[in-house]
Formats: C-alpha cells, structure tokens, sequence
C-alpha cells in the first residue's frame, strides 16, 4: 500500500470530522447568540456556518460551483412548491436575486 495515499485518507477522514464538529459548535453559538440579541454575534456564526459548509462539502468530492448550483436548485423547488418562507416574506426570491447578482 502507498503510505501516502493511506496518510491523505486518513488526513481528510480527521478534517471531515474536525469540520462537522466546528459546524455543530457554531450552530451551538448562533443559539447562543440569539438568546443575547446581538447582530454582530449573528453575522459571525452565521459566515461561519456557511464558510465550513463550503469546506466540508469540498471536502466530500463537491466543488463550490455544484454547492451553488444545488442551493438555486432548492431554492426553485421550494418557490415552486409554495414554500412559507416564499409565501409568507419572498426570502427564496430574495435570495435568488442576491446569487444570481454575485
């Protein structure tokens, strides 16, 4: 067996469980967070979330351009399916809109 490829296996199994528990401590702070009311509190666990959500996802074979492709994709199930963030606050359009100008 090539020891190297063994170590890399092994590297990214450690990192894809690193990441997990980094994504689960950082939902734990937003919870947290929204107890104290604080916005900047919100906004960091909030980039948090999303950036190790990119990272685990590349860690899982995904590349972030399918991550992106797959969030329009939900986002255009949940519009069409009447979904209540869209029916009640038009959050998916507004979503929608904010990708689609990046």
């Amino acid at each position: 067996m090539d020891n190297g490829k063994d170590f890399n296996i092994a590297k990214n199994v450690k990192i894809i469980e690193w990441l997990k528990t980094e994504i689960l401590d950082s939902i734990a702070g937003l919870f947290k967070g929204l107890q104290k009311g604080s916005e900047q509190v919100f906004v960091d666990f909030l980039a948090n979330i999303i950036v190790l959500t990119y990272v685990l996802g590349r860690r899982l074979g995904l590349s972030f351009r399918e991550l992106d492709q797959e969030v329009l994709n939900q986002i255009a199930q949940n519009k069409e399916s009447g979904h209540q963030l869209e029916e009640w606050f038009g959050d998916l359009s507004a979503l929608q809109q904010h990708i689609d100008k990046r």
